[in-house]
């Protein structure tokens, strides 16, 4: 399901619920932000991630959202505002602020991003993620069936996200650009980077293969399962 951050409309308590479901343990810290460093070796998610792209999309693209944001808000009444709180009060807005929100959601989410991997994966989940993958997407094979088919829906960049629908189930959604399920006041277990600095230089138009081998390979299946809360 693709959504445009156009149609954001969420309720306070909504947010409050995501702020204690989905933030990232490294990004609390007020202006100047900080990026996180990575938790391995730049080439230890190699051969799914290349030690290339993981300089360029780490050293570089995220560098840079940091980078951007610091400069954005210097001076502004977002400078005092933990990251997350940045991200949430700029998520509807236009104009100059509109800037701060992309820096800021992108700086948030690849702190997500980085810390779900892990060098060699968990393989499968298991526990509680693996019995609510298989209650809703009806096992393992389903699931990444649905993030391929989510990740077609995204119409240029953007991600892919685990996360729960209105009714508390896990669901997968899409989003353009920057924006994530904390600003539609719900939580983020897992992101998938859609962006072609993820993938094209190893990849090069095969995203959907950059997906499955992300998915089967290096995702630190206990962090989602962190995430979760279970």
């Amino acid at each position: 399901m693709l959504i445009s951050r156009r149609t954001l409309c969420v309720g306070t308590s909504a947010l409050t619920l995501a702020s204690t479901l989905s933030i990232p343990k490294l990004a609390r810290a007020t202006a100047p932000f900080a990026q996180p460093p990575l938790p391995y070796d730049q080439g230890a998610l190699s051969p799914v991630i290349s030690a290339t792209t993981v300089g360029l999309h780490y050293g570089k693209h995220h560098s840079a959202y940091f980078k951007n944001l610091n400069s954005l808000v210097l001076g502004t009444q977002y400078e005092t505002l933990p990251l997350e709180e940045v991200v949430k009060a700029t998520a509807s807005s236009n104009g100059a602020t509109s800037k701060i929100f992309n820096n800021a959601a992108q700086a948030w989410n690849h702190n997500l991003y980085w810390e779900q991997f892990t060098p060699g994966g968990d393989d499968r989940p298991s526990g509680r993620v693996s019995s609510e993958l298989e209650s809703t997407f009806g096992g393992w094979d389903g699931f990444v069936k649905e993030a391929l088919t989510t990740s077609d829906n995204v119409f240029g960049t953007g991600w892919v996200w685990l996360t729960r629908g209105d009714e508390g189930q896990l669901k997968l959604v899409g989003y353009e650009d920057a924006n994530n399920p904390m600003v539609f006041g719900k939580p983020a277990y897992l992101g998938i980077d859609l962006w072609e600095h993820a993938y094209y230089l190893d990849y090069t138009n095969r995203k959907a293969d950059h997906i499955r081998a992300t998915l089967e390979k290096i995702v630190n299946w206990n962090i989602v399962a962190k995430r979760m809360g279970v």
